[in-house]
């Protein structure tokens, strides 16, 4: 049970950073903008997150194994469609549907291997568990690359087709059945938090093209004021809200869904800037990028494998402004890239430094919601914080497209992709990259500086409640 689980849960956390490495070559096969290119990541990560909530209780309602099943099919399906895409409102469509799956999968997935494993074998269980996300993550870049210059990028899609069917043959006999529990189901909630969370995204992507001041961009800003303040309010009139705004009056709550959002924007950000940078103005091919990443995911790990342990010998507020001082320090030379210098010499160390500290953030983050909270609250924290951790990726990305908008469409529309494909270095402008890792760089310190003042402090004390992936 344990295997099909954490399978299915590898999957979802691979579709967030395959196609990042896959981008520029889809881009080039159905002429996509950098709007869409933005959307192809941000679709997913937005409707994994915003409905996440929504999952659990749908999982509590009809059972866990059933929407399991349920999600796993739809993704599956979903996988199929996207890699079969030709044109973007299919591609989209797909990422969407995708979305969906994960926020029907994950939970269920989560709360199988909780009430399943009691004792110290739920914890060794959930140590897998949060062992998925990494490997998830570093698999996610290497399989991006090597999918994409052998068979296709349709490939990082096509690969979740005959995994799916195969864990969807084995769930009937593998995953016992888990009895549903009378709940209610808060659509209003789920529509309004997803529908303000697009409404955000689409209004920062929109700033790349029209400017911040333009009707364009403050209008769908506004939208997402409005939804989230209704949302805000529909929660606290219904009998069984979609999420407990009072959790965010907890401190360790608050602090860790912060860092949460702040290290998963980074980190994305890092993945989507770096692999058009990487194929647009070095000219690199997608297995070479793919390859390049991997040092950056492997860095993440043993950032959180080195917080794990420090986090409980001086702190989670230290932890958490080290890592995100280091994220910045990491960030600074990005901040200096060129068409012509060394990937190996600037690029590649920055981002390892950059990516050692996230991957401290991530863990402190999880340890500090869930463990300086008391004990039967540690189910609803985790909620908060697994949201939080998708929305960030999407605000991540859809912020530095915006930034790096002028180098992104030079790249796309200055027929880059013949020099890629002639393995020749392209051309395109590096001044938009420059500048959207100097918004990192600066969010990074930022952070630090919050941290400092947010996070409690003292050393945590693990609840053995559900974790984050």
């Amino acid at each position: 049970m344990l295997a099909v689980v954490c399978v299915a849960q590898f999957m979802l956390i691979l579709d967030v950073t395959v196609v990042n490495v896959a981008l520029p070559d889809m881009a080039a096969d159905l002429r996509l903008d950098r709007p869409t290119l933005t959307w192809v990541v941000t679709a997913y990560t937005l409707c994994f997150g915003g409905l996440m909530l929504l999952g659990g209780r749908l999982g509590d309602a009809f059972g866990a194994r059933r929407t399991l099943a349920a999600g796993l099919a739809l993704f599956t399906a979903a996988s199929l469609v996207t890699g079969l895409a030709e044109t973007a409102p299919t591609l989209l469509g797909g990422r969407i549907a995708q979305g969906v799956g994960a926020a029907l999968l994950s939970p269920a997935a989560l709360a199988l291997v909780t009430t399943t494993f009691h004792g110290n074998e739920r914890h060794k269980a959930l140590g897998v568990w949060a062992a998925i996300g990494g490997t998830g993550s570093a698999a996610g870049v290497l399989l991006g690359g090597a999918l994409t210059a052998g068979p296709g990028w349709q490939w990082v899609f096509y690969v979740n087709v005959p995994v799916g069917l195969a864990l969807l043959a084995a769930v009937p006999a593998l995953v016992p059945p888990r009895a549903p529990q009378p709940t209610r189901l808060d659509m209003p909630g789920a529509l309004l938090v997803t529908a303000a969370a697009g409404a955000l995204i689409y209004g920062l992507v929109k700033a790349g093209d029209t400017g911040w001041a333009a009707p364009a961009t403050l209008l769908p800003l506004a939208s997402a004021a409005a939804l989230y303040t209704l949302f805000a309010a529909v929660e606290r009139a219904t009998h069984a809200p979609l999420m407990d705004l009072r959790m965010f009056t907890r401190r360790p709550v608050l602090a860790g869904a912060f860092l949460m959002l702040m290290a998963t924007a980074l980190l994305i950000a890092f993945f989507f800037l770096g692999s058009v940078y990487l194929q647009h103005a070095r000219g690199l091919s997608p297995l070479r990028t793919g390859l390049v990443f991997l040092p950056v995911a492997v860095a993440t790990g043993i950032g959180a494998h080195l917080a794990s342990r420090l986090i409980s010998s001086i702190g989670s507020r230290t932890t958490a402004v080290t890592g995100m001082a280091i994220a910045a320090a990491g960030t600074v030379p990005l901040t200096q890239l060129t068409a012509d210098g060394s990937v190996y010499a600037t690029f590649l160390p920055g981002l390892v430094v950059a990516s050692l500290g996230l991957g401290a953030v991530f863990v402190t983050a999880t340890t500090t919601a869930l463990a300086m909270v008391e004990h039967h609250e540690a189910g609803l924290a985790s909620a908060v914080v697994n949201t939080f951790h998708e929305v960030g990726g999407s605000i991540g990305v859809a912020v530095v497209s915006t930034i790096a908008a002028t180098a992104i469409d030079g790249g796309i529309d200055g027929g880059i992709d013949h020099a890629i494909a002639a393995g020749t270095q392209g051309i395109a402008e590096t001044t938009g990259f420059t500048d959207a890792f100097t918004v990192c760089a600066l969010a990074a310190a930022a952070s630090a500086a919050t941290a400092l003042a947010l996070v409690p402090r003292g050393k945590p004390r693990m609840t053995g409640g559900p974790h984050v992936h």
